[in-house]
């Protein structure tokens, strides 16, 4: 019985490592990016502007607010040809303008909508592969918690991030007990865990103190 256990928990242990091996490579290569600015952005960013009319808005726009008012605005972002993650709407109201910024990883837009004309000026910024990766970072999170995640492929970006998570303990507590049943290597095992854990306790009083 405990060979077959520890066969399961081997086999689970490499094989959901390797299923979350690219997951967890988009969080260590966008590190990098996000710590040291200095790093080339891969490639250059371009920026385009266009026009689109005749869009159409909810008819309870100025009594929306958060959540509501981003799903209420979609038929009118699916018309301009801009799908994406809505960051925020910000209404002028004096100015009788939306102006509602639109993130897919990689590309940033910026619609303007003058609400009389129901007209929108679009800029549409490519950021590059850098930039999708600190955003694919970043995204997942509790800031601005009511309105974020409102677009679908983002959303289940955050699943895959939580089973990420989940699978790294997972393998992090299966290799334990796997090095644990090979007395071969626990003397190595004990020093590396216990250098570990002396250099992350330094650091953590290191940064409280």
């Amino acid at each position: 019985m405990r060979g077959r256990f520890y066969r399961i928990i081997r086999d689970l242990h490499l094989y959901l490592g390797l299923f979350i091996s690219p997951f967890v490579l988009v969080f260590a290569i966008s590190v990098f990016f996000l710590v040291h600015s200095w790093l080339p952005r891969i490639a250059s960013e371009t920026s385009t502007t266009r026009v689109v009319s005749a869009l159409p808005l909810p008819q309870d726009l100025t009594t929306l607010s958060g959540r509501p008012l981003i799903n209420g605005l979609r038929p009118t972002l699916e018309k301009a040809d801009v799908p994406g993650e809505v960051g925020f709407v910000r209404h002028m109201v004096k100015e009788q303008k939306l102006i509602i910024p639109v993130t897919i990883p990689g590309r940033e837009t910026t619609v303007t909508i003058d609400i009389p004309t129901r007209e929108a000026t679009i800029v549409t910024r490519e950021t590059g592969l850098a930039d999708a990766l600190v955003t694919l970072h970043k995204s997942p999170g509790q800031h601005g918690a009511n309105i974020r995640m409102n677009w679908f492929y983002m959303r289940a970006w955050r699943w895959m991030a939580d089973a990420t998570v989940y699978l790294i303990l997972f393998i992090s507590v299966s290799g334990i007990y796997l090095w644990y049943v090979l007395r071969a290597e626990r003397s190595v095992g004990f020093i590396l865990l216990f250098a570990g854990a002396l250099s992350f306790f330094g650091m953590v009083y290191a940064l409280v103190h």
